[in-house]
């Protein structure tokens, strides 16, 4: 695996989480994306702050539109409640996780979400190879 992109609606949450994840568990291994179809103005605070309390800083991260030219390239595209609305592209696996958004939740189901989401990117990678533990 080259390259992953995490999908959600507004790319403020879940996907965040994901990206925050991959990068700290693949390190320069792989190029992260994450980008979202009705991208927000800015992160969930308290995505940020669960984050922060597992030592990944997302405070100057800012939600981006998910575009053709950020799925080239990908081996992997996972969505998380875009539906129909979060591109198929050829060639590139789509996974889609059932994860409830962290919009309105507080900060204990956001770090329950955040817990959730780290063991579905570890799984993934175990799987393909990116971690050898």
């Amino acid at each position: 695996m080259k390259k992953i992109v995490f999908a959600c609606v507004h790319n403020a949450g879940r996907s965040q989480i994901a990206a925050g994840w991959a990068r700290r568990l693949a390190g320069d291994r792989l190029e992260v994306v994450s980008a979202g179809t009705q991208p927000g103005p800015h992160l969930n605070v308290q995505v940020v702050e669960a984050m922060g309390e597992a030592g990944i800083d997302l405070s100057g991260v800012q939600p981006q539109l998910l575009t053709p030219e950020l799925t080239q390239g990908a081996d992997y595209i996972v969505t998380m409640g875009c539906g129909e609305s979060c591109p198929v592209v050829p060639g590139v696996k789509r996974l889609d996780w059932p994860i409830t958004d962290t919009r309105g939740q507080p900060i204990e189901v956001v770090r329950q979400i955040r817990d959730q989401i780290q063991e579905r990117v570890l799984d993934l990678f175990r799987s393909e190879g990116v971690l050898h533990r």
